[in-house]
C-alpha cells in the first residue's frame, strides 16, 4: 500500500537524522535533508563546524557514506556537508547549545534567558524555550520561557516555526530541551498590507495629459527663446549707445581742460610782459636821476674853481 510506503520512509527518514545527530553533536548538527535523484541519494547535512564532519582527509564523511548504504540500504548514497549561516536561528543546534550549558552546571533561568537574547538578536521574530525534568528539586517540572512573538496552533505552526529537541544526563534525572523559532523571513498569512491610495485615473488619461503638458512647455519655451534674443540684442545697442556717450563726455571734457590750460599760459605771459615793462620803466628813472646830480656836482666844481 502506499501508505504504509510513506510511512517506512519517514522512519528510514527519522532514523537517519538520530543517527546523523549522534555522530556529529561535537560539530554543530543543525538537520538533514535526503533528495532521491536517478544517479542515487543525496544527503545534504548542515553543520556549524563543516570541517569536523568531513573529518581529516575526508575519514568521517566516508565513514559516514558507508554506514548509511550498509545500515539504512539507501543506494548509491552521497553526502553533502553545508554550512549553517546564522546558528543562532537553528533550534537543534540552540538545543544542544543550552544542554551542554546545564551539563557544566549552569542554572537553567540564566542559561534559558542568555539563549533568548542571542536568538532574539539574530532577528528571530519570536522563541520559545521548555526546559522539563528534575529542575528545582526530586519532583519533576517544566519551566516555559519566550519573547516576540511566535504561533502555536495552525498551519503556519507547522510549516514556519522550526523545532528542536535535545536530551541532557544530569545528577537528578534526564532533562528535556525544546526549542522553537519563528525565523525573521517569514510572513504569515494574517499580515495586512496597507497601500496609499492611488488615483482613479486610467493610463491613458494619463498618457494623454502628459502628451498635451509636453506640447505645451514646447510651445511656450519658443517665445522664451525668442524674447530672450531680443532682450539680448537691446541691451547691447544700449550699451553701445553708453560707450559713445562716455567717449563723447570724456572729449568734451579734455577739451575744456585743454582751454583752460590755453588761457591760463596767456595770462601768465601777460603777467610776465607788464612785470618787466615795470622794471624797465623803473629802470629808466633811476638813471635820469643820477644824471642831474652828476650836472650839479659839476657846476659846484667849477663854481669853486673860479
Amino acid at each position: 500500500m502506499i501508505e504504509k510506503d510513506f510511512v517506512t520512509e519517514g522512519l528510514k527518514r527519522t532514523k537517519i537524522d538520530e543517527y546523523l545527530e549522534s555522530e556529529l553533536e561535537r560539530a554543530g548538527y543543525g538537520g538533514m535533508e535526503v533528495q532521491v535523484t536517478p544517479l542515487g541519494t543525496m544527503v545534504v547535512v548542515y553543520a556549524e563546524r563543516p570541517g569536523m564532519v568531513i573529518g581529516r582527509g575526508g575519514k568521517t564523511v566516508r565513514g559516514i557514506t558507508q554506514n548509511l548504504k550498509t545500515r539504512f540500504e539507501l543506494e548509491n548514497p552521497q553526502v553533502e556537508v553545508k554550512e549553517v549561516g546564522v546558528p543562532e536561528l537553528n533550534p537543534k543546534i540552540m538545543a544542544h547549545k543550552i544542554a551542554s550549558m546545564l551539563q557544566r552546571g549552569m542554572h537553567f533561568r540564566r542559561v534559558a534567558y542568555t539563549s533568548l537574547r542571542r536568538i532574539m538578536g539574530a532577528g528571530a521574530q519570536g522563541v520559545e524555550v521548555t526546559i522539563s525534568g528534575k529542575i528545582r528539586g526530586a519532583r519533576s517540572a517544566t519551566a516555559k520561557f519566550s519573547d516576540g512573538y511566535i504561533k502555536k496552533c495552525g498551519e503556519p505552526a507547522t510549516r514556519f516555526v522550526k523545532e528542536g529537541f535535545a536530551t541532557v544526563q544530569l545528577k537528578p534525572g534526564v532533562l528535556g530541551i525544546y526549542v522553537r523559532i519563528m525565523p525573521p523571513e517569514v510572513t504569515l498569512p494574517d499580515k495586512v498590507d496597507i497601500h496609499p491610495p492611488v488615483m482613479e485615473e486610467t493610463v491613458t488619461e494619463v498618457v494623454e495629459e502628459t502628451a498635451e503638458i509636453v506640447e505645451v512647455e514646447e510651445t511656450a519655451e519658443e517665445p522664451e527663446l525668442i524674447e530672450s534674443e531680443e532682450e539680448l540684442e537691446e541691451l547691447e545697442e544700449s550699451l553701445d549707445e553708453l560707450e559713445e556717450e562716455v567717449e563723447a563726455e570724456e572729449v568734451a571734457e579734455s577739451e575744456e581742460v585743454e582751454e583752460e590750460v590755453e588761457v591760463a599760459e596767456s595770462e601768465e605771459e601777460v603777467e610776465s610782459d607788464a612785470a618787466e615793462e615795470e622794471v624797465e620803466v623803473a629802470e629808466s628813472e633811476e638813471v635820469e636821476e643820477e644824471v642831474p646830480e652828476e650836472k650839479s656836482e659839476s657846476a659846484e666844481e667849477k663854481e669853486e674853481s673860479s
